[in-house]
């Protein structure tokens, strides 16, 4: 009796112990391992996707159950659906009951992250838990709901801040940003946007950070799971984040209005992984902890070039210079082949990788080798900052 008493204790106390599951850092992006109906997978972890996976369509974790509609930042699309019959991460066995993998093609994701991925994990797999993100000590922990974790931790309004999340979103955390107006923008908790933080043109000219009808400079693309978008960057010279005063952050805009109303972008990785974060979505709540004490990175000044890895040809091929930018004033044109930086070949590293390559300080130099119609094309071009008001700073 006293043995089977003991043994439904450590069972009790085993349900209600923290989990604590490890995750690595890809290209500003966090990676975690996962057993899905048996098979391991490697997610790209993204707060901002309330679902619970999307994987690789060539990837089988069982034969398709359904279809979802899911929405990026300006459409949405179908795709068909798998349900999940167990799940762990790494040893925490996770309750998934209703929990769905959706399957569309997805083979670019580990070259965006520059380590294996074979899809993304979102918000819902923690519906039962109270999350917490841990960067400094790059692992998750996955506290009981019956728990209250966010109760022993003491806010400062500085490095320090509790949050409510606003009454919008299913499993979504949409927080407030405020402009330097006072005027509020409603934007998501997304560890799954590798930029600083995204929003709409529209937006912005709403609380007064563009006016209205002036045309944004330095167009470039980026890309959402919908296809490529017109997009620029944009300084913003005093915002507060999440309740956390920012001075000076570079963010990604879409040319385009958001395909959802209720709500105005995304907070990315680029900010997030300067905390440490508390997720309660039962009780709505949000802690974060500025462990860094920074809020920014260094502005990077670069050339003005995206391109793409072309598969037959094995070489990357410019899809767009930005207008105004070093590359278009020396002549690099679409549809270029780019086929050397700074004397060195490329290899398919994915575009993350790239971009990179072609970041650097302000007035530093890079050398790039070109090929157009057989002929080969050098140049050496200036780095420069290619931001939107970028003259306040």
């Amino acid at each position: 009796m006293i043995t089977a008493l003991l043994t439904t204790l450590t069972v009790a106390q085993a349900a209600t112990a923290p989990a604590v599951i490890p995750f690595r850092i890809g290209d500003n992006a966090m990676i975690v391992d996962a057993t899905i109906n048996g098979r391991n997978v490697s997610c790209m972890f993204d707060t901002g996707f309330s679902g619970a996976f999307v994987l690789n369509d060539s990837f089988s974790v069982g034969e398709p159950t359904g279809t979802m509609t899911l929405r990026d930042f300006v459409g949405s699309f179908q795709a068909k659906t798998v349900a999940i019959k167990d799940l762990k991460l790494g040893n925490k066995v996770i309750q998934s009951t209703g929990m769905e993998v959706v399957q569309q093609p997805m083979a670019h994701m580990s070259l965006s992250y520059n380590t294996h991925t074979d899809g993304i994990m979102g918000i819902e797999v923690f519906k039962n838990y109270v999350l917490e993100i841990n960067f400094e000590k790059k692992q998750m922990v996955a506290h009981p709901k019956t728990s209250d974790p966010i109760a022993k931790l003491k806010a400062d309004g500085k490095k320090k801040v509790l949050l409510k999340m606003l009454p919008m979103g299913h499993n979504s955390v949409e927080l407030p940003v405020t402009a330097p107006n006072g005027e509020m923008m409603v934007l998501a908790l997304d560890t799954g946007n590798a930029f600083y933080a995204t929003t709409h043109t529209d937006v912005l000219e709403r609380v007064g950070i563009r006016q209205k009808g002036v045309a944004p400079t330095f167009m470039r693309t980026a890309f959402v799971a919908s296809g490529p978008v017109p997009s620029f960057y944009q300084y913003i010279d005093e915002v507060t984040i999440f309740g956390v005063p920012v001075k000076g952050s570079v963010w990604s805009i879409i040319n385009m209005p958001s395909s959802d109303a209720s709500h105005d972008g995304t907070v990315g990785f680029g900010f997030l992984k300067n905390f440490n974060i508390w997720i309660d979505l039962g009780r709505r709540r949000v802690f974060l902890d500025n462990f860094t004490g920074k809020t920014t990175d260094p502005v990077k000044a670069d050339i003005g070039i995206s391109a793409f890895f072309d598969e037959e040809s094995k070489r990357y091929i410019v899809t767009n210079v930005t207008p105004g930018g070093p590359a278009e004033k020396a002549g690099v044109k679409r549809l270029d082949a780019l086929l050397a930086i700074d004397g060195k070949e490329l290899l398919d590293g994915g575009q993350r990788q790239l971009a990179s390559l072609f970041e650097g300080d302000q007035g530093t130099k890079v050398k790039i080798a070109t090929s157009r119609a057989g002929n080969l094309i050098r140049y050496e071009l200036t780095r420069e900052y290619l931001i939107n008001d970028m003259k306040k700073n």
